[in-house]
C-alpha cells in the first residue's frame, strides 16, 4: 500500500470578497453605510441610527449634520421591506426635532410616508409613518400636502388598527389636520365619526383624550353634529360623564357637548332623554374648575339661539350660573359672567339673573383680574339694557362707584360696557343725579380720547345722555371734552360719528357751549359731513341746525334763513352771505377792520341806557353779566290775549315768545320779573358777541321803534292786523313804499355809505338807516316782530333781496279750525300786503 497524501482544501474564487466584520464607534460610519448596495448592511445601519437618534435631540442634530436624512429618504422606496421599515423608524423618531421637520418639508417626504400607510405594510411601518406625519402636521403647509396627496383616508382607516400606537399616532395626526376647516369637511365626508366614537372605548386614556379633542374640533360644524347624533354620539358622551373613573376626560367631554348644545334639535333630543337634567346635576356637584368653566362656556354657545335659551330656562340653568359666580376661580367667574350675558336674551332669565346676580356681579367689579372685571361689567350691561328694574338693582347694590372706577380699566371692553351700564342707569333720575355727582363728564374725557371705536362710540353716547343737564355741560367744557367730541367727527366709524353728532346736538342746547363749539370749528366739520352723501346722517344735520340756532348771526350768514323760532336778540348782525370754508368773523373782529366799500354789516342792539342796565344788574346774579340772551329768557310763554290785557304802552318781560327759550342756570328760580315794565327794559339782554369785553354802542332809535310799535300795534286784536300794521310801520321808517317801476331809482346805498363814514366803521346800527331796501326792511320787521311775539321767518334771496314769511289762520264760516296759510309780507311796494306763498306775485317779490 502506498502512503496516503493529505488532500488540500479548495481555495475560494478570486472574485469573491471575504466577509468583513466591522465594529463602528461613530455615527458617521453608519451614515456612510447607508450608501451600501447590501440590504443587510442597510438594515443594520438604519437600526443603529434609530437607536442613536432615540437617545436625545443632540444626536438627531448630529445625524442631520451628517446628511443622514437625504440617504434615508431614498431608502423609503427600497424594495427590501426590512430596509424600508427601519428607514421609516428613523424618520419617525427624528421628526420630533424642529430642524429635522424643516428639512423633511424641503425633501417633500409626505407622499412617500403616505404610501407607507398601505394595508399590506407592516404594523411597525404604520406606527412610525403616522408618528412622522403627526410631528409634521403641526405646520400648515404640511396639512395642505397631506390633504392634497390623499392622506386623510388611510389615516382614518388606521383608527381601526389593532395596534394602539398606530391608533394613537393616527388620531393625533387627524386632530392636528382638522384644525383647518377644509380638512374638517373632508373627514366628515370620509365618515370619521364612527371610528372616533369607537376610540372612546379604548383602554388607553391618551387615545380617548385625543379622540375627544378631535370630536370637539369637528363638532363645531353643524353637519358633523347631526352625524354625531345619528351615531348615538351623545349617549357615548353622557356615559363618560356618568362614569366617575373617567373623570380625567370630563372636561373634554363637556367641550364636545357644548358644541352639540348649539343645535335646537340636538338639545331637544338630550332634553327628551333626560340628558340636560343629568348634565346639570353632574355640574352642580362637580368642584373641578375646568369642568365648571367648560360647562359655562357650553351654555354660552348654546344660549345664542332663542329656542335653546327657553329650554335652558325651563331647566333652571340660572341657579347653576349664579353658583359659579361664588367660586374662587377667576376663569370660572369669567365663563359664568359670559353665560349670564348670553342668557339675557331671554326675558325671564334676565329677570331672575338680575335680581339675584347683580349684587354678585357688582362685587366682581372690584376684582384685581381685568378679565373678570370685563366679563362682569359686560353681564351688567346686558342685564340693564331695556330693563329699568335691573338698573334700579344696580343702584341699590351701590354699583355706581365701582362702575365709575371701571372707566379707568385697562381693557377697552370693560370701559365700553361700564359706560353702557351708566348710560342705562341715567334713564332714572335718582341714579342720574348720583352719577353726575361722581363727575361723569370729567370721567368721560378719558374714554373720548381712546383709540378704540367701541369705547369712543359709547362715550359719545353717554355725553348725549348726560348732556341734557346744564351743570354736566359746564363740567364737560371745563374738562376739555368739547374738543374731543369734535375730533370724533373725523372718525371713519359711522356709529362713532353718529353718536358724536348726537352729543354735539345735545350740548349745543346751551348757548355758551354752542359758541365754544363754533370757535373750535364744529360748524365747518359738520357742514363738510353734511355735504357727503355717505357720511351725513340725521344727527349731523340736527347738530348743525342746533349749533346755528344758538348762533343766529352765523346761521343767517351761512344758511340765509331764520325760522319763527329763531328769536333775534341784541348782538345779532348781518354781514351778508359767506362762502363755504370762509371764516365767520366776530363782531369785534369786524369792528377792527378799516372802512371799506363793501357791504355794510347791519347790527342789532336794543340795549337800554347804561343807568338802566346798572339798575337792573342789581336784581340779578352777577353770573348773568356774561350770559347769553336766550339763557336769560324765561321758559314761560304768555298768550297774545294775556299780552294785550297787560299792555297799554307797556309789555310783560316774559312776553317774548319762541321755541327753545330757557331759563339760564345763573338765574335764580325765586327771582321774578316785574309784572309790567317798559318795552325797552323788556329786552334786558347782554350783547351776544363772542368777546364780551367789547361792547358796541346802543341803538336808541331801534329802542324807540320797538316801543312805538308795541304801543300802537300790540293792542290790535288779530295777528293779521298786527302783521299788516307792523309792515306799514317798518316801510315808513325805511323810506316808505317804492313803486315797482321806479325801484332802480330808489337810492339807498349812498345813505348807508354816509353812515359808515360818519361812524368810521363798517358796522351800521339798523336804527340809523332811513332808506332801506329789501334786506334792511325784512331784518327790521323780524327784529320788532320777535320782540312783540309775532311769529315770522326771515329769508335771504339773491341781489339784496330778503323777505319775511308769516303763517296765518283763515277765518272759518262754520267755526272749523283750518290749517294756517303761509304768506309773504310786502315791505317795499304795497307795505302791509300779504301775498300768498307760491303765487306769481310772491315769486316776483323774491326775484328781480
Amino acid at each position: 500500500m502506498g502512503k496516503k497524501v493529505k488532500k488540500e482544501a479548495e481555495s475560494p474564487p478570486k472574485d469573491v470578497f471575504d466577509p468583513l466584520l466591522i465594529e463602528s464607534k461613530t455615527p458617521a460610519t453608519a451614515v456612510l453605510m447607508l450608501s451600501s448596495p447590501e440590504n443587510e448592511v442597510l438594515a443594520k445601519a438604519c437600526d443603529a441610527l434609530y437607536k442613536f437618534a432615540s437617545k436625545g435631540d443632540e444626536n438627531k442634530l448630529t445625524l442631520l449634520g451628517l446628511g443622514a436624512l437625504e440617504h434615508l429618504y431614498k431608502l423609503l422606496s427600497h424594495e427590501d421591506p426590512i430596509v424600508r421599515r427601519n428607514a421609516v423608524m428613523v424618520f419617525g423618531i427624528m421628526a420630533s426635532n424642529h430642524d429635522v421637520k424643516k428639512l423633511l418639508r424641503e425633501l417633500d417626504v409626505t407622499n412617500s410616508l403616505i404610501s407607507q400607510l398601505a394595508p399590506e405594510e407592516d404594523v411597525v411601518v404604520h406606527e412610525f409613518a403616522t408618528l412622522c406625519l403627526a410631528h409634521m402636521a403641526v405646520e400648515y403647509t404640511t396639512k395642505v400636502k397631506i390633504f392634497e396627496q390623499g392622506g386623510l383616508e388611510p389615516l382614518i382607516r388606521l383608527l381601526g388598527s389593532p395596534d394602539p400606537d398606530v391608533k394613537k399616532n393616527s388620531v393625533e395626526c387627524l386632530y392636528l389636520l382638522v384644525q383647518d376647516f377644509q380638512n374638517r369637511a373632508a373627514v366628515r365626508e370620509l365618515n370619521v365619526i364612527p371610528p372616533l366614537l369607537g376610540l372612546l372605548e379604548s383602554e388607553y386614556p391618551v387615545i380617548q383624550l385625543l379622540a375627544l379633542q378631535t370630536l370637539e374640533v369637528i363638532s363645531k360644524d353643524r353637519e358633523t353634529r347631526i352625524i354625531l347624533g345619528e351615531n348615538k354620539g351623545l349617549d357615548f358622551l353622557l356615559n363618560i360623564l356618568e362614569n366617575s373613573e373617567l373623570s380625567d376626560l370630563h372636561i373634554e367631554t363637556l367641550a364636545v357637548l357644548g358644541n352639540c348644545l348649539e343645535d335646537v334639535h340636538t338639545l331637544q333630543l338630550i332634553q327628551l332623554t333626560g340628558g340636560i337634567k343629568k348634565l346639570l346635576s353632574f355640574l352642580e356637584i362637580s368642584t373641578v374648575p375646568g369642568i365648571q368653566k367648560n360647562a359655562a362656556k357650553a351654555i354660552t354657545k348654546a344660549a345664542y339661539d332663542a329656542e335653546i335659551r327657553k329650554i335652558l330656562h325651563w331647566e333652571e340653568v340660572e341657579k347653576f350660573l349664579l353658583n359659579l359666580l361664588e367660586t374662587n376661580n377667576d376663569e370660572v367667574k369669567v365663563a359664568a359672567s359670559q353665560a349670564i350675558s348670553a342668557m339675557c336674551g331671554n326675558i325671564d332669565s334676565k329677570s331672575v339673573l338680575g335680581l339675584q346676580g347683580i349684587p354678585q356681579l357688582v362685587q366682581l367689579l372690584s376684582s384685581n383680574n381685568e378679565e373678570v372685571k370685563e366679563a362682569a361689567v359686560t353681564a351688567l350691561s346686558n342685564l340693564t339694557t331695556a330693563s329699568p328694574r335691573n338698573a334700579s338693582v344696580v343702584a341699590e347694590a351701590e354699583g355706581i362707584e365701582p362702575l365709575m372706577n371701571t372707566l379707568t380699566a385697562q381693557r377697552d371692553g370693560a370701559v365700553a360696557n361700564a359706560i353702557a351700564v351708566l348710560t342705562n342707569l341715567s334713564l332714572q333720575e335718582p341714579s342720574r343725579v348720583s352719577i353726575q355727582s361722581h363727575g361723569i363728564m370729567r370721567a368721560l374725557a378719558g374714554p373720548l380720547r381712546s383709540t378704540n371705536s367701541q369705547v369712543q362710540s359709547k362715550a359719545a353716547f353717554a355725553v348725549a345722555a348726560f348732556g341734557c343737564d346744564a351743570d354736566a355741560r359746564t363740567e364737560l367744557r371745563n374738562a376739555g371734552g368739547l374738543g374731543l367730541l369734535i375730533e370724533l367727527l373725523h372718525s371713519k366709524n359711522e356709529e362713532v360719528r353718529r353718536n358724536a353728532c348726537w352729543a354735539l346736538m345735545i350740548c349745543a342746547s346751551d348757548e355758551l357751549t354752542a359758541l365754544e363749539l363754533c370757535s373750535l370749528g364744529a360748524l365747518d366739520i359738520l357742514e363738510e359731513i353734511n355735504l357727503s352723501t355717505k357720511r351725513k346722517n340725521k344727527f349731523s344735520e340736527a347738530a348743525l341746525e342746533k349749533l346755528l340756532d344758538n348762533n343766529l348771526s352765523q346761521k343767517y350768514s351761512r344758511m340765509g334763513y331764520l325760522s319763527s323760532s329763531n328769536i333775534i336778540t341784541n348782538g345779532f348782525y348781518d354781514c351778508g352771505q359767506i362762502k363755504h370754508g370762509e371764516k365767520f368773523l366776530s363782531l369785534e373782529e369786524l369792528s377792527k377792520q378799516e372802512l371799506t366799500d363793501r357791504r355794510a354789516i347791519i347790527f342789532i342792539n336794543a340795549k337800554p341806557q347804561e343807568n338802566v342796565v346798572v339798575e337792573k344788574a342789581q336784581d340779578v346774579s352777577p353770573s348773568l353779566s356774561r350770559t347769553s340772551s336766550r339763557e336769560k329768557a324765561s321758559s314761560s310763554v304768555i298768550s297774545p290775549i294775556e299780552e294785550k290785557q297787560e299792555l297799554s304802552g307797556h309789555i310783560s318781560k316774559s312776553s317774548t315768545r319762541g321755541k327753545g327759550l330757557r331759563k339760564g342756570k345763573g338765574e335764580k328760580e325765586e327771582e321774578k320779573p316785574k309784572e309790567v315794565i317798559n318795552i325797552t327794559p323788556e329786552v334786558q339782554e347782554e350783547i351776544n358777541v363772542e368777546n364780551s369785553h367789547w361792547l358796541p354802542p346802543p341803538d336808541f332809535i331801534l329802542m324807540d321803534y320797538i316801543n312805538d310799535a308795541s304801543r300802537t300795534i300790540l293792542p290790535l286784536t288779530t295777528t293779521r292786523e298786527q302783521v299788516v300794521a307792523l309792515a306799514q310801520f317798518v316801510a315808513d321808517k325805511m323810506g316808505g313804499p317804492v313803486e315797482i317801476e321806479k325801484l332802480h331809482n330808489f337810492s339807498w346805498e349812498l345813505q348807508i355809505s354816509e353812515i359808515e363814514f360818519e361812524l368810521k366803521c363798517n358796522i351800521v346800527p339798523i336804527g340809523k338807516i332811513k332808506r332801506g331796501t329789501f334786506y334792511h326792511r325784512a331784518l327790521l320787521f323780524k327784529v320788532i316782530a320777535d320782540r312783540m311775539g309775532i311769529g315770522c321767518s326771515l329769508v335771504r334771496g339773491k341781489y339784496n333781496r330778503a323777505w319775511n314769511e308769516v303763517k296765518l289762520v283763515e277765518d272759518s264760516p262754520k267755526g272749523l279750525l283750518l290749517p294756517p296759510q303761509e304768506y309773504l309780507v310786502d315791505l317795499m311796494f304795497e307795505p302791509g300786503c300779504l301775498i300768498k306763498q307760491g303765487t306769481a306775485k310772491a315769486d316776483q317779490y323774491k326775484r328781480i
